[in-house]
């Protein structure tokens, strides 16, 4: 299996995907159990609905599953929510809090250092490299991290998720006009609710390569599922008419943080 593909534009904005990828290794799915089997926690159909918006955009995808190990946390494993429910580098369990894997095939710190060097480590390459390049062409670059989750998921949070969650880590990740940005388009998008650093604030990928002051800036949008899937339980399907409306404004979003960029370029 490919660990990721890249898909090089000239655009200053790079769009990272750690979490669409449903390819898992066999050794690695003979270990799972019936639930971790059903790969629930993936961010579904993110890269179709992403597909093409603004069409200079690089993409950098993980094709392998956040159950063989998570693109999107610290490698040390430290928590992104210290004292908050959540999944780890490896995850245990779902996002319901339910083991994944058959008992006594739990990942072991060999499992885990071994697939940090297999999988997180060449697709933090590859997207370091990207964002260099990006750089270099512009003297700026926006990573914009696409992720999406279930809107009901009490192990994670009460009720119902936002529609649109804005993540920047409390606007350390990017200059305070990216976060407007995001967060006028999605105010003003009828029928959708929207929330700057809630539940949501960004997650590794964001926190690492988010360094305004270098000119790289971060910023993640957390999607509720119901906003693009005709449901968010098996099979998961894509809803085309749901997700037409929702590709409205993230084309606005995208192509407005392009032009701030490039208004700004060095």
């Amino acid at each position: 299996m490919r660990v990721f593909d890249i898909r090089e534009g000239s655009s200053p904005v790079i769009l990272g995907l750690p979490h669409t990828g449903t390819e898992v290794p066999a050794e690695i799915w003979q270990r799972l159990n019936d639930n971790g089997r059903i790969l629930a926690d993936t961010d579904w159909h993110i890269h179709d609905l992403y597909a093409d918006l603004i069409p200079d955009a690089t993409t950098v995808r993980a094709n392998f599953h956040r159950y063989v190990i998570d693109a999107n946390r610290d490698p040390q494993g430290v928590s992104l929510y210290p004292g908050q429910n959540t999944t780890g580098l490896v995850p245990d369990t779902d996002f319901d809090g339910k083991p994944i894997w058959n008992d006594g095939q739990e990942p072991d710190q060999d499992d885990i250092a071994d697939r940090l060097a297999t999988f997180h480590a060449p697709y933090h390459a590859a997207l370091a490299a990207e964002i260099e390049r990006v750089k270099a062409i512009h003297g700026i670059a926006i990573l914009y991290d696409c992720h999406s989750i279930r809107s009901h998921i009490p192990f994670l949070f009460e009720g119902k998720l936002p529609d649109f969650n804005i993540g920047t880590d409390m606007g350390r990740t990017c200059d305070p006009a990216i976060e407007k940005i995001a967060v006028e388009v999605t105010s003003a998008a009828e029928g959708y609710d929207c929330i700057l650093n809630g539940r949501f604030k960004g997650g590794w990928t964001t926190r690492h390569y988010g360094k305004p002051e270098t000119g790289v800036h971060a910023i993640q949008m957390e999607l509720a599922q119901s906003t693009h899937l005709a449901s968010e339980t098996p099979p998961f399907a894509y809803d085309a008419e749901r997700a037409e409306s929702l590709r409205v404004h993230l084309k606005t979003i995208l192509t407005r943080l392009e032009n701030f960029a490039l208004a700004t370029k060095r």
